[in-house]
């Protein structure tokens, strides 16, 4: 689904609420977005969501992880919501074409990382090839928790962008 900024200003709450937390799972950000919108246009939107996520705290932050699927795994990609799901599955379609000792490397490095930092591995995957994903888990593992909810937050901002982007017809799937 794509629109402009215009068709979304003129949508009711419920609407925009749902389009925005298939953007970011996270519910204080959607809160957040609504009473600072309308946008001017695309730039202003990004600029609007960004500062919104920044004021944000951790624990809306760890709310938008658990909404998205594993990296390569395909069982919770079928298990998500229908539109984030559609651009999961995009932004993951490198790990379609990866070898199964990769999927199973991921596999366990998710598992890994979660019971390290208590949330699932999140990386901006869209243009990285799954070897890519495997090597940058397996750098963040070795990161203090303090550093990597940082970096996964960061991460999560680009997928929340890249998202919006689409919903307004820029980098289509």
């Amino acid at each position: 689904m794509t629109m402009t900024i215009a068709e979304f200003d003129h949508l009711d709450v419920e609407e925009k609420k749902a389009l925005l937390y298939n953007c970011c799972g996270s519910t204080t950000w959607v809160n957040k977005m609504l009473p600072a919108l309308p946008a001017e246009d695309l730039v202003d939107l990004l600029e609007i969501a960004e500062e919104q996520w920044y004021a944000c705290h951790e624990s809306d932050w760890r709310e938008a992880f658990a909404q998205h699927p594993k990296i390569g795994d395909i069982n919770s990609l079928k298990e998500k919501q229908a539109t984030a799901t559609a651009w999961a599955e995009s932004e993951q379609a490198s790990v379609k074409q990866a070898s199964e000792e990769t999927i199973q490397q991921l596999a366990a490095g998710n598992e890994a990382y979660e019971k390290r930092f208590g949330y699932i591995f999140i990386v901006c995957a869209t243009g990285k090839s799954a070897d890519e994903m495997l090597q940058i888990l397996n750098q963040r593992l070795y990161n203090s928790p303090e550093v990597e909810i940082q970096i996964a937050m960061e991460e999560q901002l680009k997928i929340t962008k890249l998202r919006l982007e689409k919903l307004f017809g820029i980098n289509e799937l």
